[in-house]
């Protein structure tokens, strides 16, 4: 499904960029304009014919640039780790597990949670439980936090992708399972930071208002030069995917101006070490 998704939107900068319809796409490969709008959505599987046959047609004739498509079409319907969460796992928040684990880097603002790749085990658990009292049984408790940990290994692998998170101090004041919890949360943190490929900074309440108004957003970056950008907003039952150029470069823009106003790492450091004794 990701690398369907992935495929499709880089299939339909490249027709738009070249002015063909998809009425005139679709005739190319023996297909109607619907095949082509589900392709683009990454709502079907790819014949790696059919993507060669529109490579070509959008003018994509050098082998360097058309081999990583080529392999995404190839290994379009593998399934990855993540499925074996599908139990708990909402279909929206599993395209972006996969774009997650695709990434080779992630910029991330978060105001009221810890970030999910950064979260202890005892600070999940009581996030989730918290999100759905008295609803979810334990034992499905257990498997989101069971996924959740999955998901952290992401930055202890070798090909960990640098991870650059901006989180508001209202997120780190929220104590969410009590004050043990978040003190181990705040540790854990401040270890993550430590890390080469992590960048961790927080924007203190003393600082003032800021120009993320509009709430947490990740911005997924992939090292293939074919692959665009990719923003996920997520909501309370679905999610957003932008990544049209102009939407990505705002979100670019605003993070960059976060990380401009909030406390530099060395700072995010220090503060952690402050609100741990205090705690």
């Amino acid at each position: 499904m990701v690398r369907r998704i992935l495929l499709g939107s880089q299939l339909r900068r490249l027709r738009e960029a070249r002015g063909i319809t998809r009425e005139e796409a679709g005739y190319s490969i023996r297909a109607s304009e619907s095949k082509i709008s589900r392709m683009e959505l990454g709502r079907v599987g790819f014949k790696p014919r059919d993507v060669a046959d529109l490579l070509t047609l959008y003018g994509v004739t050098d082998d360097a640039d058309r081999e990583p498509l080529l392999s995404l079409a190839h290994t379009s319907s593998v399934a990855g780790w993540w499925h074996s969460y599908n139990d708990v796992l909402p279909g929206w928040f599993q395209t972006y597990v996969g774009l997650e684990a695709a990434a080779s880097g992630i910029a991330a603002y978060e105001l009221q949670f810890v970030h999910g790749l950064l979260q202890s085990e005892d600070y999940a658990h009581a996030v989730v439980v918290s999100g759905h009292r008295g609803v979810l049984p334990t034992a499905e408790v257990d498997r989101r936090v069971a996924l959740r940990m999955e998901r952290q290994k992401l930055l202890l692998s070798e090909n960990a992708p640098d991870l650059h998170c901006v989180l508001d101090e209202s997120a780190l004041r929220r104590a969410y399972g009590g004050r043990a919890v978040m003190t181990e949360q705040l540790r854990l943190l401040e270890e993550f930071s430590e890390r080469p490929h992590v960048t961790l900074q927080v924007v203190p309440f003393a600082r003032g208002g800021h120009g993320a108004e509009s709430g947490a957003f990740t911005v997924l970056r992939f090292a293939q030069r074919e692959l665009a950008d990719i923003v996920y907003l997520e909501q309370l039952t679905s999610a957003l995917y932008l990544d049209k150029k102009d939407e990505v470069r705002q979100y670019l823009r605003v993070f960059g101006r976060l990380t401009e106003f909030a406390a530099s790492p060395e700072e995010t450091r220090t503060l952690l070490r402050d609100l741990r004794q205090q705690l």
